[in-house]
């Protein structure tokens, strides 16, 4: 059954539709004065080029791509520069309609919705930014490479029946590494080993550490920690060298992220992490109500014949979903702050993840008005939501009295004394 005929009005000139694939790119070409072609190339440079000079011959202004995988980037690349108006689109918002799926027609049903205007551009970052994101991205992932690795650790001392996960609140912390450092050199811990790393912070006491120590530690053990513990040192090595050139590529916008940092819950390096993703120029977004929808961190509009129905998040940009969510928790464990009540507040009613994205979500619409008007945070503080809701009940209370016929005027009543 072929799929039905179905007319637009031509709004671009003259448009392309590119249907990427990891081995070749199908391409056709509509619009006034010219007839409809379709061709197919490599997805080498050469192949590209060819392409490239084959739209600018036939005066290509707008070309729409799908965003698959990273197929898209080498077509962006040779085809940006050349002053074609690239579109990189949502594969779900350009569905074909029911018919048999060929390349061909999906090129060309591209190419007939670039022309028809119906087709809206996802957000490209400068090429300045997308190099600061794969420098950024990459550190996460070196970050959770070595917190995997650190797991392999307790997991390996586990199997060696030496119970330190058990007795220390975090491994990781300084008494923790010291004695594991040992344990990983073959050496035997002796109560004089803790004592040199003890202190009265502690829960546990010293016989306490001392027997959680105590194992069946083999070689086999010993070779596993010191392979792992290599693996951690020259990874950290490695994030050190990329937190160094973040830096130096942040340099110049020094001014803007110090704004930033005075965030509560912003630390230097999810600021970093921030930045690489939403960028400092906030223009291409018109209010913080479509950076909060692109980076997914607002609530779905799902509404039909009158009825509300799931209101849980847009599937937005992952990585900065991510940072935010990391942000939030800091934020919360601040001292009176407005996004510390605000947390808890909402998690007492609505849960603890509901309310953690409805405070990064503050915190994104923040960081917004930071950098459109390069302005410092206001704190608010923690008193802010209770006054805000007393004024509120106030305004009600008054306007049902209205409604009744009573003229209302508020008058503060004086402290009650203490009876002593």
């Amino acid at each position: 059954m072929e799929p039905p005929q179905v007319s637009f009005k031509q709004v671009v000139s003259r448009g392309c539709g590119l249907d990427v694939h990891k081995k070749v790119v199908v391409a056709t070409i509509d619009g006034e004065g010219l007839r409809k072609q379709t061709r197919e190339f490599g997805t080498v440079t050469s192949s590209l080029k060819e392409l490239r000079d084959w739209l600018l011959e036939n005066g290509i202004t707008h070309v729409a791509m799908e965003s698959t995988g990273v197929f898209w980037k080498p077509v962006y690349n040779i085809l940006e520069p050349a002053g074609i108006t690239v579109w990189v689109v949502n594969a779900a918002h350009v569905k074909y309609v029911p018919g048999h799926k060929t390349d061909k027609k999906d090129s060309a049903w591209l190419c007939k919705l670039l022309l028809a205007g119906l087709l809206k551009p996802s957000f490209i970052p400068a090429k300045e930014q997308r190099e600061l994101r794969d420098l950024t991205r990459y550190r996460t992932k070196l970050v959770q490479s070595n917190a995997s690795n650190k797991n392999r650790i307790i997991r390996i001392l586990e199997d060696a029946n030496i119970k330190l996960s058990s007795v220390l609140s975090s491994t990781n912390g300084v008494v923790g590494t010291k004695l594991i450092d040992k344990i990983c050199d073959g050496e035997e811990i002796t109560m004089q080993d803790v004592d040199e790393v003890y202190h009265k912070k502690l829960a546990a006491t010293k016989e306490e550490i001392f027997e959680a120590c105590q194992g069946f530690i083999t070689e086999h053990h010993v070779y596993m920690l010191q392979i792992i513990r290599q693996e951690i040192a020259g990874t950290q090595q490695t994030i050190e060298s990329l937190t160094q050139r973040i830096k130096e590529v942040l340099l110049p916008y020094e001014n803007a992220l110090e704004l930033l940092q005075k965030v509560p819950g912003i630390s230097s390096k999810s600021v970093e992490d921030l930045v690489a993703e939403i960028g400092l120029d906030m223009g291409v977004f018109p209010t913080e109500k479509h950076l909060a929808s692109w980076a997914g961190m607002s609530p779905g509009n799902n509404e039909s014949a009158g009825k509300k129905k799931s209101g849980r998040t847009t599937r937005g940009n992952k990585q900065v979903k991510a940072v935010l969510t990391e942000i939030a928790w800091a934020a919360t464990r601040t001292k009176n702050t407005f996004y510390h009540a605000r947390y808890h507040k909402l998690a007492a009613r609505r849960g603890k993840k509901r309310a953690l994205i409805a405070v990064g979500h503050s915190i994104l619409k923040s960081v917004y008005h930071i950098l459109s008007d390069m302005s410092e945070y206001k704190e608010l503080g923690a008193e802010y939501l209770i006054s805000r809701t007393e004024a509120k009940r106030k305004a009600y209370l008054k306007g049902e009295l209205g409604k009744l016929g009573y003229v209302v005027e508020l008058k503060e009543l004086p402290p009650v004394e203490k009876a002593g």
